[in-house]
């Protein structure tokens, strides 16, 4: 038995036997326990359901329940397996299968993770089955101690820390949130371990603690191991918190963690955000207690974790959801599990390692810093794997390619989709729309709802099996998705699902008359809030990602993170940047109209360095989170609405590249007018909207971008422009004029690189493609050809945005 100095456990385990305590049976004057057997074989899977049903909770405590529950497995196992490969199988499977109860926790995904690793790592060593069960048993007890050990140096750390916050004669006053106790891990506790070991310390006064709704950990839970342990406590309500911490009767929050991004974003139970931005408003200290195995260095930030959305009944019924309907029927319902804490807002996080503070001057922590000098020379190889939320995805399940049959059936295995889409299935509808040159994109239609399904195949779709292609493409895009929606939520569709296993991501159905902005552009459609929305959506994606707003620690992590996009980049430098300008198979044009043409541009030297030039910042300049690919195909509008979508071209990049790569589609859009015009209208006043257009949109960037830099350079944890370095009025201006004419010049440079691959290269546009006769469309394809040329070349020396359309407009006399 394992037991820590409390008498109160959530998990009891013996070889054979593993116990668990029904934390939705409490609080009761008998502590019941429930408990699980192999004698079905499938004990793993009893306790898949035990930590999904809440009846364990914590996110160390559903690792450890997970890892023993397997190792129970193991040791009762009737047939035992008789070959290697099959040991492996069913302990990897299984630890699999267990990873799906509980996504957001990446403690259960990181101890999955080493298991598999000292399994593998022992079947190096031996061929014999039986001896791999042994080692995992013998891991799992292992992390099983660990975990005690390890809460305990948080507790000590903790009440070390904070002891000096008292302003009681030398006692703490202390509020915390959820469960972080005995109950949440192997014996002692994470946020609530620091309050244990203040009490033992004498340095305790009181503890507050929350409710925690909907699911009432707090009061069930917390309030339970505090009045069995004879700690002075005190329960609130929720919405009472911020009215205590004004009373000034705290003298410090603590909290725990179910994911902790490498910037010290931490997501927990919902509801911490809430006492993080009270904390603060009061001056109060706020800290987070979590073990190393929380931090998720794969993450550069808390926009990257999923958050998983619980039941419905917990609101709209009482007892948790297990009792009667209390909220009317109809109304919907919006119950996330966890939300996001900033770092900015966190004063330290406590680990079983010691204390993460924040560098000087900086607003987000160096955890990977930490991690080098005190962590990673004491850690095996495979201790602190990089790890990926894979929100939904089934891990028994292999890729294959969906069609429009297959869907449903996928649909049916996702039921928070399926519960989206509405009942009968026989009702669903799914319609291919995708004719882009990568993926597949399907609209399902319920009848409750409809969603887009947009599917990454190993292959270049435009060409076949014979140009593979990473479908990893759709995690940079989902991430992206997300990232970019929380910084500019009304021009980004929302994500719903997400399945790496399968290349997909379901999102928001953006409804007709939402239509590709390139399409409404052959229409001649007047778009009267396109410049507004995309400057607000390049502004606020670009400044906010940028080292103007977060610190070299933060960006370098995410600049690591997004490297693996590799291969879309490759892609971009091959078709933009170099093909064009040379023989290639893959280049293609109107022929032989445009042969004289494309043979000039291939021997114009100065062109080639100035490309040149350009294809060094595209692969050298880390700027920020740039779509990259931001072309009027990418953008869904109606007359009010702007969306962005298709980011899975997205890196760390030049900013211009973005701002051109728009500016360059409006270009293109403006030289087509003429081979669509008609003897009712002649396109003349839709060019002069166009050119309005491009101008309106520069100048609301570049002051959009200006006021976030201006509003947030006192404020941010940019390490661009340090504000002690830049106090003086008149040397901001100067460095944010010097920094603008560079972005100005590289958007002008990208542009004309959009526009000449899209007339010489493999993939070309449809406003000048729908031209049908093909003089027609050659004649505007020359005049966009000769302007991006003389744009690309005169860039450095123009100095406005007006001076570049007149240069473009001389094009045309």
């Amino acid at each position: 038995m394992a037991a820590g100095e409390v008498g109160l456990q959530a998990i009891r385990y013996s070889r054979g036997r593993l116990q668990l305590l029904d934390q939705r049976k409490l609080p009761l004057e008998t502590i019941y326990i429930d408990v699980y057997d192999s004698s079905g074989g499938c004990l793993t899977f009893l306790c898949r359901h035990a930590i999904q049903d809440m009846v364990v909770r914590g996110a160390p405590a559903i690792a450890i329940a997970a890892a023993l529950s397997l190792a129970v497995e193991a040791v009762n196992l009737e047939t035992k397996p008789t070959s290697l490969d099959e040991a492996l199988h069913f302990l990897h499977t299984r630890l699999d299968h267990l990873v799906t109860s509980r996504p957001t926790a990446v403690n259960l995904l990181d101890a999955a993770t080493k298991l598999k690793n000292k399994t593998s790592d022992a079947a190096l060593r031996t061929s014999n089955a039986a001896e791999i069960l042994v080692v995992y048993v013998d891991a799992a007890e292992a992390m099983l101690a660990a975990d005690i050990a390890s809460n305990k140096a948080i507790g000590d750390y903790g009440a070390d820390l904070i002891s000096g916050q008292s302003k009681r004669d030398g006692k703490l006053s202390v509020l915390t949130h959820c469960n972080t106790g005995s109950l949440a891990t192997a014996a002692y506790g994470t946020a609530l371990g620091v309050i244990r070991s203040l009490n033992l310390q004498g340095k305790l006064n009181t503890v507050y603690c929350t409710e925690t709704r909907p699911f009432n950990q707090g009061s069930r839970l917390t309030a339970y191991e505090l009045v069995y342990e004879k700690i002075p406590a005190v329960l609130i309500a929720d919405s009472a918190a911020a009215a205590l911490q004004s009373s000034g009767k705290i003298d410090a929050v603590v909290v725990g963690a179910d994911r902790i991004a490498s910037n010290g974003d931490t997501a927990n139970k919902i509801g911490t955000y809430n006492l993080a931005l009270a904390a603060f408003h009061h001056g109060i200290p706020f800290y987070v207690a979590a073990p190393l195995t929380s931090i998720d260095t794969a993450l550069s930030s808390g926009d990257s974790i999923v958050i998983e959305e619980r039941s419905s009944k917990e609101l709209t019924h009482s007892h948790a959801g297990h009792g009667p309907q209390v909220a009317a029927s109809g109304i919907s319902v919006w119950n996330p599990a966890f939300d996001i804490t900033p770092a900015k807002l966190i004063t330290a996080i406590i680990t079983d390692k010691g204390i993460i503070t924040k560098p000087e001057g900086s607003l987000v922590f160096d955890i990977l810093g930490f991690l080098n000098a005190h962590v990673v020379s004491n850690i095996s190889n495979g201790d602190l794997n990089c790890r990926q939320e894979e929100s939904g995805s089934d891990h028994d399940e292999k890729f294959y390619i969906l069609n429009s049959a297959t869907i449903i059936q996928y649909i049916k295995k996702h039921s928070s989709l399926a519960s989206k889409l509405g009942s009968p299935e026989s009702d669903w509808k799914v319609q291919e729309v995708g004719d882009g040159n990568l993926n597949f994109v399907y609209i399902v239609e319920g009848t409750a709802a409809s969603f887009v399904l947009k599917q990454a195949v190993p292959y270049v779709r435009c060409v076949g099996e014979s140009w593979p292609m990473t479908p990893d493409r759709a995690y940079f895009e989902a991430i992206t998705l997300k990232k970019h929606g929380a910084l500019c939520p009304q021009h980004v569709p929302e994500i719903y699902h997400f399945d790496r296993t399968m290349s997909a991501i379901v999102m928001q159905y953006l409804e007709p008359p939402h239509i590709i902005l390139r399409k409404g552009f052959i229409k001649g459609i007047y778009y009267p809030c396109l410049a507004e929305h995309m400057s607000e959506y390049m502004a606020r994606t670009l400044f906010f990602t940028s080292l103007l707003a977060i610190s070299t620690t933060t960006h370098r992590s995410a600049v690591a993170e997004f490297c693996g996009n590799v291969q879309l980049c490759r892609l971009t430098e091959q078709v933009i940047f170099t093909e064009p300008y040379m023989e290639s198979s893959n280049n293609r044009w109107t022929s032989p109209q445009l042969d004289e043409d494309v043979r000039a541009l291939r021997d114009d030297e100065i062109l080639k360095v100035e490309v040149a030039g350009l294809k060094a910042k595209f692969c050298e300049n880390s700027q920020a989170l740039i779509h990259g690919d931001l072309h009027t195909g990418s953008v869904m509008v109606t007359l009010s609405s702007t969306k962005v979508i298709d980011p899975e071209f997205a890196f760390y990049g030049p900013i211009g590249f973005d701002v051109g790569a728009f500016l360059g589609n409006l270009l293109l859009a403006y030289f087509s007018q003429d081979g669509h015009a008609d003897e009712h209208n002649d396109r003349q006043e839709y060019k002069k909207w166009l050119l309005a257009t491009i101008e309106e949109t520069w100048n609301k960037f570049s002051c959009k971008f200006l006021a976030l830099w201006t509003s947030n350079w006192d404020l941010s944890a940019g390490d661009a422009f340090h504000p002690d370095v830049y106090r003086s009025s008149t040397v901001r201006i100067a460095a944010q004029e010097y920094f603008m004419k560079g972005i100005f010049a590289d958007s002008l440079g990208f542009a004309a690189a959009k526009m000449i691959r899209r007339i010489v290269g493999i993939a070309h546009v449809e406003d000048l493609e729908s031209i049908k006769n093909p003089d027609l469309r050659a004649k505007c394809e020359r005049k966009a050809l000769h302007a991006a040329k003389k744009l690309m070349k005169a860039r450095m020396s123009v100095l406005s945005i007006n001076q570049a359309l007149e240069l473009i407009n001389s094009e045309l006399s």
